[in-house]
């Protein structure tokens, strides 16, 4: 299933969800390009209230109209831990902001994000790997827009209740 999330959409937020961060970007005002803004830190994977409530913030600020956030899946598809978690993140995004939330495939965004930082040179690459990762969901998500092809539709709740029945011990 797809969307066509062409129009409406404008000052779009990238979200790469990890265990204990989450990078950052935004759109410009003419939803053409991603800029990193930060990443937000946490102590453990299941301390989010204060990542929810940035991330809030940040929306508002920019006056977002959605969130766009990188969705992890097996190289030949497929659901992993990983991807219940960032499903069950994004639902939690969406209850707080709400704002619409659309999964984007992040496949090897991660590595291009480190293969972009080596090329740079920068001592501390891995410090921003994440907000450069969340700038590639962001600009790939852009890019489909903008050249008016559809956005593939991630059903969350529905692939999140088939992982727990296959997996009854996630949490």
């Amino acid at each position: 299933m797809t969307e066509n999330h062409q129009m409406g959409y404008k000052n779009v937020i990238g979200l790469d969800y990890g265990q204990k961060t989450v990078g950052v970007a935004a759109s410009d005002a003419l939803g053409i390009t991603a800029q990193g803004l930060e990443i937000i830190r946490r102590k453990s994977e299941k301390k989010l209230r204060q990542t929810l409530a940035r991330i809030d913030g940040i929306a508002r600020e920019r006056g977002a109209s959605a969130i766009v956030i990188g969705f992890p899946q097996k190289l030949r598809g497929g659901l992993s831990e990983r991807t219940a978690r960032t499903l069950e993140f994004a639902k939690m995004v969406e209850k707080r902001c709400g704002l619409p939330v659309i999964m984007w495939d992040e496949r090897l965004t991660t590595v291009a994000a480190d293969r972009t930082m080596d090329e740079t040179e920068t001592a501390d690459h891995k410090e921003y790997v994440d907000e450069i990762a969340a700038m590639l969901i962001l600009q790939g998500y852009l890019d489909c827009v903008s050249q008016g092809a559809d956005v593939p539709k991630v059903d969350i709740e529905g692939l999140l209740a088939g992982y727990k029945s296959e997996h009854p011990d996630f949490i």
